[in-house]
């Protein structure tokens, strides 16, 4: 009987030993799993601290920013009042809008203008007066021109005066009326009408 208490007690101390083995084992992949765990949510909370700093400083920049665009927003408001209050002052200063009748006075003026212009441009181009006035008068002065302003001849429209051999302009006026007066008189004795 001893043999079989012998073999109880051995298979007993290989099931106690092959069970320890198997806790043993079990308890390093435990600890093993544990450690990478750890490491993970160590790995994580590192990753999510850097997230959150990121993250508050991106908070950070758009709250100076939304600060920037509030100056900005308060600034523009002040140029927006500034230049009401502009407008407001050059309306009153400002002379009235001519009626709509009027309108066309305005362009009669700068036709008539631009007439008279172009009048003046193609008379200051005649042959003969492209020459300084001294030259034609067979005067010396500093570079062809008058000493002063106070001793240049003048004639009767504020012009220089005319050579003694040339007709002025007056005088070519009153040949021309008198000249469409004869032409006039002719007409109306030739239709007989009496004048």
């Amino acid at each position: 009987m001893l043999t079989a208490v012998w073999a109880a007690v051995v298979a007993a101390a290989a099931a106690f030993v092959v069970g320890i083995g198997v806790a043993v084992y079990v308890m390093l992949k435990a600890a093993r799993l544990m450690s990478e765990t750890s490491a993970a949510v160590a790995g994580l909370r590192e990753r999510g601290d850097l997230l959150i700093e990121r993250a508050n400083a991106a908070i950070d920049q758009a709250g100076e920013q939304i600060a920037r665009t509030e100056t900005v927003t308060a600034s523009m408001e002040g140029v927006t009042a500034a230049m009401t209050q502009m407008s407001g002052h050059l309306t009153a200063t400002a002379p009235a809008l001519p009626a709509p009748g009027e309108g066309t006075s305005g362009a009669l003026t700068w036709a008539a203008a631009l007439v008279y212009g172009v009048r003046w441009a193609l008379g200051a181009r005649r042959p003969g007066r492209d020459a300084p006035w001294p030259a034609r008068q067979g005067q010396a002065g500093p570079q062809g021109r008058w000493p002063g302003r106070a001793d240049r001849p003048r004639g009767r429209s504020g012009q220089p005066g005319r050579q003694a051999g040339q007709p002025g302009r007056q005088a070519g006026r009153q040949a021309a009326a008198l000249a469409s007066r004869r032409a006039a008189t002719l007409a109306s004795r030739s239709n007989g009408t009496p004048r």
